[in-house]
């Protein structure tokens, strides 16, 4: 066993009640003249987002309340080296992190003290529950979708189908081993998903399914009908969605990908009558660093992104808002907003074992994977 996962229950109960603490702490009034009044005394920021959106997104803050904040493009896995490392070294220079890989925040930047939750108190009673500990601002949708130009419906009525002969090589992903989302949503779909799965085998083939664990045994099967794994999503949208195939790929990408349609000429449809799910999200924090010596002007960045206006430039990509006031806009390219309800939602509830049980699904996938 390895020393440094959290393995027991007395370990995530004692993380989630200093997460907790920390949110109830600064969940205080809100007072909008107060604290831009101590941000303009402080020095610029920089707020990391593994979207380049963040880039406009600080812009408009900036032009907005006469400051200096800079978005910085940085992948998941370099903002935790980079968040630990400048922490370490007292060089803070990502004030604010806007990062997806809940999981590894929750087992090591919260517990370490690196990064601060901080919900203003004014958003308290427009962000659900589930997303306060610690502060989600967005959840993004991974979805199931196929060639519109190909296919006058969705070909896949059912995820089972994905593991029969006919999809043979014909689904297209992101690599698990690439991307930490997979293996957290593997566990998901184990820790919440079985019921579901095991209903949607019985329908498809007539029958109960034998294995106790129904999401393992799909994994296991999908991984042996050797799917094209990708190194991201932008491959898997031009499989799926590239005109003039008379045999594309089905996928599973990010809901972003489905502005190709305008911006390349792609024919990417959403498989909206897919059961069980049509996809499945995963949730992005806002967290600010410990030893940010802005503080003031970070919590006030955190504020705004809470708004409409702030996280308007990635709800254009379907990013669903955590703030339950604002609404997605008419013109989403992948029309998610109706099939919200059909999506498999994320439970932080169980984000450590999802990260404590990352290599152990890796190892799933890399036994069973044919090409």
């Amino acid at each position: 066993m390895r020393k440094s996962k959290f393995k027991t229950t007395a370990a995530l109960a004692a993380v989630m009640v200093g997460i907790s603490a920390m949110t109830a702490a600064a969940a205080d009034t809100f007072d909008l003249d107060t604290i831009l009044a101590a941000a303009k005394q402080e020095k610029p920021i920089n707020i990391y987002d593994s979207t380049g959106k963040i880039v406009e997104m600080a812009d408009k803050f900036s032009a907005k309340y006469g400051l200096k904040a800079t978005g910085v493009k940085v992948s998941a896995n370099s903002q935790l080296e980079m968040i630990i490392r400048e922490s370490q070294s007292g060089n803070v220079q990502g004030d604010v992190v806007l990062i997806t890989d809940a999981p590894s925040a929750l087992a090591q930047l919260l517990p370490a003290g690196f990064v601060e939750n901080y919900l203003p108190g004014d958003m308290a009673a427009k962000i659900p529950a589930q997303f306060q500990n610690p502060l989600a601002i967005s959840t993004n949708a991974n979805v199931w979708a196929y060639n519109t130009e190909a296919h006058d419906k969705c070909p896949v009525g059912n995820i089972w189908e994905l593991t029969e002969p006919k999809w043979k090589g014909k689904v297209a992903m992101v690599d698990p081993l690439s991307k930490s989302t997979y293996t957290d949503w593997f566990n998901q779909l184990e820790a919440h998903g079985n019921q579901k799965v095991a209903a949607a085998y019985k329908a498809h083939f007539g029958k109960e399914i034998e294995e106790k664990g129904a999401s393992t045994a799909w994994i296991k099967a999908l991984a042996q009908n050797g799917p094209l794994a990708t190194d991201g999503d932008d491959p898997v949208a031009e499989a799926v969605g590239a005109p003039g195939q008379k045999q594309p790929f089905f996928g599973l990408l990010s809901s972003a990908k489905f502005r190709d349609n305008a911006d390349k000429g792609y024919k990417l449809g959403l498989c909206a009558d897919l059961d069980p799910w049509v996809g499945w999200t995963y949730i992005k924090l806002g967290l600010i660093a410990s030893k940010t010596k802005s503080p003031n002007m970070a919590r006030l960045f955190v504020h705004y992104i809470l708004t409409e206006e702030g996280i308007a430039p990635q709800m254009k990509d379907g990013k669903l808002p955590t703030n339950i006031d604002i609404k997605m806009p008419a013109d989403e390219p992948s029309g998610l907003m109706k099939l919200a309800d059909r999506l498999m939602g994320y439970d932080s509830a169980t984000g450590l074992d999802d990260f404590d049980r990352r290599e152990e699904w890796q190892d799933v996938w890399r036994v069973n994977y044919k090409k």
